[in-house]
């Protein structure tokens, strides 16, 4: 989840977070792999991931340091783009040459577990090869399906409002922890009336927003194995959507795709945006004003629905060295000294003493810190939805769907409708 010239040009309009289309995995556990040995006991591992040119020079320098502390490990990397990595992975899985660790996304837990591509790594910390405490807030449990542990956090985000706070001021408006919907839309009509920008970007394609708003209301965006939601309650929240924008409350869908890649928030479009809270950097970089971060609205005044996701880090059931892969994540993880070298660029870090090596003196990376911190002493934080198989490809199906809703070319039945129908062939498959 990125900081700094780091941070990968995406927010959640543009499939965040967790979503990469990845597709047809057939590799099976053989004893063949992607690693190699040599005579003299030396044994190398390739490390796969994506990202920005930023975040590849900061974990080669990781990598650097893994190596002279563990001189009989070398690391191959392969560093691909984001738009880039799930076609090479898809060819490297389908030919039976996996990397032997790789970047990982929740989305992808149970497609890749159920194409057999995942090692479970729970031996290796059985046999103290892995270390799996000293994680913050319950992240440990957060790569683990069905008992088993599939992959293993390196950071830490959760959803929050993106807010111009010289916007925000001169509307009057000051959010706080509990506020409501109704708030949020009184909010939004400030901002429109007295600052002449829209309240908001919009939430057309926000899936991760609207998962929230869902477990807020007793349901969630999937379930174990399917939708957890009706079409009828996603086509009240399209029609309040797009009533928004008819009202002025969120930014015009047309103008949002004109400026892109650059958000409307930081194009001042719009006067906030709901995006992951490690991605403040992107419109520090990007705009001219300063920005915040604000509570998740809530139904109740209680209840969030937030969890913190991660990206993390798993491992091929093909690698012919597991015990060499193990010790790699766990100095990824672990060490102090990899902290003070990513940052929070794959999010705030997932354990304590990396946590706790890395305090950040700027005011953006501050207040993420601190962001995260009053989630977690609010008491606000529940487990993650359950992301089944199928469900990268309901994601990228949801925001390029509700695109089209905003740019007027389906309307709201028709969207729904089109959804519903590709869910059940992605989740049925």
């Amino acid at each position: 989840m990125q900081q700094g010239k780091g941070v990968e040009r995406r927010t959640v309009l543009k499939a965040a977070g967790a979503s990469l289309a990845v597709t047809g995995l057939g590799a099976t556990a053989t004893a063949c792999g992607g690693g190699s040995g040599s005579g003299d006991g030396t044994v190398t591992i390739r490390y796969a991931w994506w990202g920005a040119e930023d975040r590849a020079q900061r974990i080669n320098k990781t990598i650097d340091l893994f190596e002279k502390k563990h001189p009989k490990i070398k690391v191959k990397t392969d560093f691909q783009p984001y738009t880039d990595f799930g076609k090479k992975f898809n060819t490297q899985a389908s030919g039976g040459n996996p990397p032997d660790v790789f970047q990982n996304a929740v989305g992808f837990l149970r497609k890749y577990d159920a194409k057999n591509v995942l090692l479970d790594l729970s031996e290796q910390v059985k046999a103290g090869n892995l270390r799996m405490e000293g994680f913050r807030a319950g992240l440990e449990k957060f790569g683990e399906i069905d008992g088993r542990l599939l992959g293993v956090p390196v950071g830490s985000n959760s959803m929050a409002l993106v807010i111009d706070k010289p916007v925000y001021a001169r509307a009057g408006i000051t959010p706080e922890m509990g506020w409501t919907w109704d708030d949020f839309d009184e909010a939004m009509a400030r901002v429109r009336d007295r600052t002449g920008r829209a309240g908001d970007s919009g939430m057309y394609g926000v899936m991760y927003l609207y998962d929230l708003y869902l477990r807020q209301n007793g349901k969630a965006f999937f379930t174990e194995d399917g939708l957890g939601f009706t079409e009828a309650d996603l086509t009240r929240w399209w029609t309040k959507a797009e009533k928004g924008v008819a009202s002025g409350l969120f930014a015009d869908p047309k103008k949002v795709a004109q400026i892109k890649p650059k958000s409307a928030l930081s194009a001042e479009l719009a006067g906030s945006e709901f995006t992951w809270d490690n991605f403040t950097v992107r419109y520090t970089s990007e705009g001219k004003s300063e920005y915040g971060l604000a509570p998740i609205p809530t139904t109740d005044g209680k209840r969030t629905g937030q969890y913190l996701g991660s990206l993390m880090l798993s491992a091929s059931k093909r690698t012919q060295h597991p015990v060499e892969v193990a010790q790699f994540i766990d100095f990824m993880v672990h060490d102090p000294a990899v902290a003070t070298i990513m940052g929070y660029d794959r999010g705030v870090p997932a354990t304590t003493a990396q946590y706790e090596a890395y305090r950040p003196t700027d005011p953006v990376n501050k207040a993420i810190a601190a962001y995260e911190e009053t989630l977690v002493t609010a008491g606000v934080l529940e487990p993650i939805t359950p992301h089944p198989n199928g469900a990268d490809i309901c994601e990228a199906a949801f925001l390029r769907i509700g695109e089209e809703l905003g740019l007027g070319k389906r309307s709201v039945s028709d969207a729904v409708e089109q959804f519903f129908n590709e869910s059940k062939t992605a989740l049925s498959s």
